[in-house]
C-alpha cells in the first residue's frame, strides 16, 4: 500500500446522542462547534435522536459546518426513503451534507427494531448502489439478492453531492469501502491500528481502479477535557466494556482490549465488577483521550497514519452533563 501522506487534519465532532441530552442541547452543541472552528458535525443513531430530524434542525440553525450521520444502519430505512431524507437535507444545506451508513449490529437491527440481521455485507453493498441510483435522480429499477426498488425517481433536484461514508470495521466491509465509498469511517481505531485497516480499503479501491488518495479516511475516539476528567474515565471504560462485547464490533478491541474474552464471560456470569476490572487504564488510553493534552495527542497520532477527517466523540462525565460536552468541545477546539 502506498503510505498517504501526512497532512494537517479537519478536525470535526461527534454529538454525544447517547448522554439523554434534549434536541435543544444537541444543537447547541453543534452551533458552539461551528463558532469554535470545527469543520463536521455528526450524530449517530442509537436509541435517541432520530438522525434526520436533528440533521435538519441543525441544517437550518448553522451556515458553514459540514453534517451528517455518523453511521446510520443500513437496515432501518429503505434506501430510497433515505434518498429522500438526504435530497431534503441537501436542500437545506447545499454542499454541506454528507450521507453515512453501516451495517450496525444485530442488537439495533434485529433486537431493537424486530429486522433480520441477516448477509450484512450483501446488504450493505446492495444498499450503497440502490442510494446512489436513486441519489443520481433518473428513474430505475433495482432487483437484487436482499433489496429491490421498481420504478423509483427521486422528486427532488440533489445540486450538490451528497458524499457517501461507510463504516467499517472487519477486512471485507472495509474493502468495500474502497470500491465504492467516498470515505471510510474506521471508528474504535486505535492510531497504530489505522494503517493496517486501511490496507484493506487500498485493496478494494485497486479493484475498483481507484486509489486509497481518492478516499476520504474518517476516525472517531471517545474524548473528554473538561473538569471531571477521573469520573469520564469511569464513564468511558464501561462505554468501552458495552461496545467491545457486541459481536460485530469485537474486532475493533481485540488488538488493545486483550482481556476481551475473560471480560464477556465474567459479564455473562453476572460478575459486572469483574468484567469492568479487566478495562485497564491502559485500554482506555488506547481507545479515548482524557484531558486537552490527550486529545490534541490523539488528533495528532491519527493524522500522521493517514487520517484526514479525526472526529472527538464528545463524552460527558455521567449522562445528561452537557456542561461536559461543552467544555470539551472548547478546550478541544482546533486552531487556526
Amino acid at each position: 500500500m502506498t503510505p498517504r501522506v501526512s497532512k494537517r487534519p479537519s478536525v470535526g465532532v461527534t454529538l454525544p446522542v447517547e448522554d439523554g441530552l434534549s434536541a435543544p442541547q444537541l444543537l447547541e452543541l453543534i452551533c458552539e462547534a461551528e463558532r469554535c472552528g470545527y469543520r463536521t458535525a455528526l450524530f449517530g443513531e442509537v436509541a435517541g435522536p432520530e438522525a434526520f430530524s436533528l440533521l435538519g434542525a441543525a441544517a437550518v440553525s448553522t451556515g458553514s459546518i459540514r453534517l451528517g450521520p455518523g453511521i446510520i444502519a443500513a437496515y432501518t430505512r429503505p434506501p430510497t426513503l433515505a434518498a429522500m431524507g438526504f435530497a431534503t437535507l441537501a436542500s437545506l444545506a447545499p454542499g454541506r451534507i454528507v450521507a453515512g451508513f453501516g451495517a450496525s449490529s444485530p442488537i439495533v437491527v434485529g433486537d431493537w427494531h424486530g429486522i433480520p440481521f441477516t448477509r450484512p455485507l450483501t446488504t450493505t453493498s446492495e444498499y450503497l448502489m440502490v442510494f446512489r441510483e436513486a441519489m443520481a435522480g433518473g428513474k430505475f429499477s433495482y432487483s437484487g439478492e436482499r433489496l429491490q426498488s421498481r420504478g423509483f425517481r427521486l422528486g427532488m433536484e440533489v445540486a450538490e453531492p451528497v458524499p457517501v461514508w461507510l463504516g467499517a470495521m472487519g477486512p471485507k466491509m472495509l474493502n468495500l469501502a474502497g470500491r465504492v465509498a467516498d470515505g471510510v469511517f474506521v471508528t474504535w481505531c486505535p492510531p497504530d491500528e489505522v494503517p493496517q485497516r486501511l490496507s484493506h480499503v487500498a485493496e478494494g479501491a485497486d479493484t475498483a481502479g481507484r486509489s486509497l488518495n481518492d478516499i476520504e479516511v474518517i476516525c472517531s475516539f471517545w474524548a473528554y477535557s473538561g473538569e471531571r476528567e477521573q469520573q469520564a474515565r469511569e464513564r468511558m471504560r464501561r462505554a468501552i466494556l458495552a461496545y467491545s462485547m457486541v459481536p460485530t464490533h469485537r474486532r475493533c478491541f481485540l488488538g488493545c482490549f486483550p482481556d476481551l474474552p475473560q471480560a464477556t464471560e465474567a459479564w455473562r456470569s453476572g460478575d459486572r465488577r469483574a468484567a469492568l476490572g479487566y478495562v485497564t487504564d491502559e485500554v482506555v488510553d488506547a481507545c479515548c483521550a482524557i484531558g486537552a493534552e490527550a486529545v490534541q495527542a490523539r488528533i495528532d497520532d491519527l493524522a500522521e497514519q493517514g487520517v484526514d477527517t479525526v472526529i472527538v466523540l464528545l463524552t460527558g462525565a455521567e449522562p445528561n452533563d452537557a456542561e461536559g460536552s461543552l467544555q470539551t468541545l472548547r478546550n478541544s477546539a482546533p486552531g487556526d
